[in-house]
């Protein structure tokens, strides 16, 4: 016998008008985390919104694997189709297919390798500058390393450094951006206060920049190895039912803002709690040194060396769990439909979060415990780690996005060593993605280090 939505218990620290916004700006993982001991639904207010947020996780897996009931929409994806247009990651249903097998070759494994010089190279350029006892943001460094890699390896030829930076900065005003228009009542996100303005002016010079890169490859771009050489070429010459054999200009543009704001942000967020985790565990980041020299003898990373770097992956799957970047999606109810024993109409909003799975102490004993080991022996199961979703709707970026944190990692611990600055707890940005803010940590040169290939 199924219950209605009134059944669904509301989330403590609710407010009037504000509903759980404050509660979640005041600390997004924790307050989330704290949830899922009071039922498998709960529901939440985001400001003029309200949602049912997920918590077991076996009902996550269920909406992640029924798109089709379950399609994407709500507040987070209505903003971020403002910011990305109808790219894999944010178009509905009906079009996710045909596009997810036209943008499949790109990112096929056989790819992978091609893309490794471009990640060793954009770390090297941007450490260049470091020196002994300098005091980084750590933040900045790696989102210069995630901007210069995937300039390169989306665009095939070497972008000037100040359209790089250009691009790097507009895709991070436009992540904040939509984390500030998600909170706000409807007529407030069309006024013209600052905040709107720098987002709509980074929107449409971010779009511009892909529109003329896009005209040039058409024009100059045969034999390139990029992923935008592979979005222009993308057909289906057996006429797929669901759409055109290829995709339009527009639809390459949607894919190529989708991944350059999904593959800067959250990669570079990634390396940045990495890294503060291995400075506040030193005993950790001795050991991941000497796993990497080890492996690699105090040369540079390959790609070949991924799959030996098995402590690496054991760091980085650990801070995929513990500092999840991705903080709340949300999902529409395209027919009534029950679940977990609750009924939901037509129109429900559904929301999942990771930290409602990676931080439940049923899933993963001591959760908030940063511990490598916990991934010693066995692989992640995919139920309850689920960094980049699950079902048919999971990252089609995932496998670049892990190789990219790998030969980065090894590349940095191989040459320095990172310490803390201060003892406080790191702080996360204001933003769609759960970043750090203002992370700065200590460099110590390492006596070998990896020459530069």
């Amino acid at each position: 016998m199924s219950t209605g939505l009134d059944a669904v218990p509301l989330a403590p620290r609710h407010l009037p008008l504000l509903g759980h916004t404050v509660a979640l700006l005041r600390d997004r993982p924790g307050f989330i985390a704290s949830l899922p001991g009071r039922a498998g639904l709960v529901r939440l207010r985001l400001g003029p919104h309200t949602m049912v947020l997920v918590c077991d996780p076996a009902l996550v897996q269920e909406v992640l694997r029924e798109d089709r009931t379950f399609d994407k929409g709500g507040p987070f994806f209505d903003r971020a189709r403002e910011a990305v247009g109808n790219g894999l990651a944010t178009c509905p249903h009906g079009r996710h297919r045909r596009q997810r097998r036209l943008c499949q070759p790109a990112f096929r494994p056989a790819r992978l390798p091609d893309y490794a010089d471009a990640v060793t190279s954009a770390a090297y350029e941007t450490t260049a500058a470091w020196a002994d006892g300098q005091v980084v943001d750590v933040n900045r460094s790696m989102l210069a390393i995630a901007n210069r890699t995937l300039a390169t390896t989306m665009f095939g030829s070497r972008l000037p450094d100040a359209t790089t930076r250009r691009i790097g900065e507009d895709a991070e005003t436009i992540m904040a951006g939509a984390m500030r228009r998600m909170l706000l009542p409807a007529p407030f996100d069309r006024a013209p206060t600052p905040g709107n303005l720098r987002f709509r002016r980074a929107r449409a010079r971010l779009l511009e920049t892909v529109r003329e890169v896009i005209a040039a490859h058409r024009t100059g771009g045969a034999g390139h190895r990029d992923l935008l050489s592979d979005l222009l070429l993308a057909a289906e010459p057996d006429g797929p039912d669901d759409g055109p054999a290829g995709l339009s200009d527009q639809e390459v543009a949607d894919q190529v803002l989708t991944f350059f704001i999904a593959g800067t942000e959250t990669t570079a967020g990634l390396l940045s709690w990495v890294l503060y985790e291995l400075a506040r565990h030193p005993e950790v980041q001795d050991r991941l040194h000497a796993h990497v020299t080890r492996v690699l003898g105090g040369r540079p990373p390959r790609a070949a060396d991924v799959p030996e770097l098995t402590y690496v992956a054991r760091v980085v799957d650990e801070a995929l769990r513990l500092h999840s970047i991705t903080w709340l999606v949300t999902r529409t109810v395209t027919r009534a439909t029950t679940l977990g024993g609750t009924h939901l109409p037509a129109g429900t909003t559904v929301a999942l979060s990771q930290y409602a799975v990676h931080w439940n102490p049923l899933v993963h004993p001591r959760p908030r415990v940063f511990d490598p080991d916990r991934w010693a022996g066995r692989p992640a199961d995919r139920t309850s780690f689920i960094p980049f979703g699950s079902g048919p709707r999971r990252c089609i970026g995932d496998r670049f996005a892990l190789q990219e944190s790998a030969l980065v990692l090894a590349l940095l611990i191989g040459s320095w060593r990172f310490t803390a600055v201060t003892d406080r707890p790191a702080r996360t940005a204001l933003s769609a993605a759960c970043v750090p803010r203002d992370l700065r940590l200590r460099l110590e040169a390492r006596p070998a280090s990896p020459g530069r290939p």
